[in-house]
């Protein structure tokens, strides 16, 4: 048995495209343009090639994309200064500080910063309790991706069996609260569970983001299981031919013989993070103007 590939850079240009289509509807029926603004702050290369990509992409989806760079030793008053004045511009639906941030400024200052209902990235504390406490929040963009590769897989999740290995603030905990949302029975693991292996084979659907290259062998893999691979570890050069090859948290090449469906590394959940993106500016959108909200888009 070989594991069926789950597409995400196909899945995610069909959320891109009903992204574009509910766009060009609010456009049209209300007048309405959703705005996304990153704000980018130093010369960190990586960081400078993914705000290029969201900006392209928010422009082609049909949103207005607002991009603020700063500079390394901005201060914090002057970075906050920036997002209180985004948070009060009603063009502006959504807000998103690029990370990494220069050690002199604070992660979680800056998230707390951010108005909750424009913080689309789904960081900020009041979404994270929101999201726990069963009401609408904006979700971090990785696990709203994975949610949704899962429903178009597997249909109603409810009564499968859900282990999520790896218990982040940003992938981990916000994945396990989405699975018991669509009735899962789930469980967190991580590096201190006892037998992990046996865990995870009793698992239908398995969520890796424990950031481990192959950390999960393909023997813990319950036949015809769904493997959502979260993970992106980048092996040392001296490893796989000298390329620095790009692996995930599960060993993909045992995996796809047992499972029922994986994500492969790259070109799984990765694509589906900005995707996603645009459909929380939608979903946030939405909301701020009392319309119903983007179907099919929203946790």
């Amino acid at each position: 048995m070989t594991a069926e590939i789950i597409d995400g850079k196909a899945f995610a240009a069909r959320v891109r495209g009903q992204v574009a289509e509910q766009v060009a509807r609010l456009k049209a029926d209300h007048g309405i343009t959703p705005g996304l603004a990153v704000v980018l702050v130093g010369e960190d290369p990586a960081s400078q090639v993914y705000v290029r990509s969201k900006g392209k992409q928010t422009v082609e989806v049909g949103m207005n994309s607002f991009e603020h760079k700063l500079p390394a030793d901005v201060s914090r008053y002057d970075l906050f200064a920036l997002i209180d004045r985004l948070n009060a511009d009603p063009a502006v639906n959504g807000i998103l500080v690029q990370f990494p941030v220069p050690d002199h400024l604070s992660e979680a200052e800056i998230v707390a910063r951010i108005d909750p209902a424009k913080d689309v990235d789904g960081l900020h504390i009041e979404n994270a309790g929101l999201l726990a406490s069963g009401q609408k929040a904006m979700v971090s963009c990785t696990p709203l991706g994975c949610l949704m590769m899962l429903r178009d897989r597997l249909g109603d999740l409810s009564g499968l069996d859900a282990v999520v290995i790896g218990r982040s603030n940003l992938v981990g905990k916000p994945m396990a609260q989405l699975l018991l949302r669509d009735s899962c029975t789930v469980t967190v693991a991580h590096s201190r569970t006892r037998d992990l292996p046996g865990v995870v084979r009793r698992a239908d659907i398995v969520v890796a983001a424990v950031g481990r290259p192959r950390f999960v062998p393909g023997d813990w893999i319950k036949p015809g299981a769904t493997v959502i691979d979260v993970g992106i570890n980048r092996l040392p050069h001296e490893e796989d031919g000298g390329k620095g090859k790009l692996v995930g948290d599960v060993d993909f090449d045992s995996a796809v013989r047992v499972a029922g469906a994986i994500t492969p590394v790259p070109g799984g959940v990765g694509p589906m993070t900005i995707a996603c993106l645009l459909a929380n500016t939608l979903t946030a959108t939405c909301r701020v103007n009392g319309l119903d909200e983007p179907e099919g888009l929203t946790a």
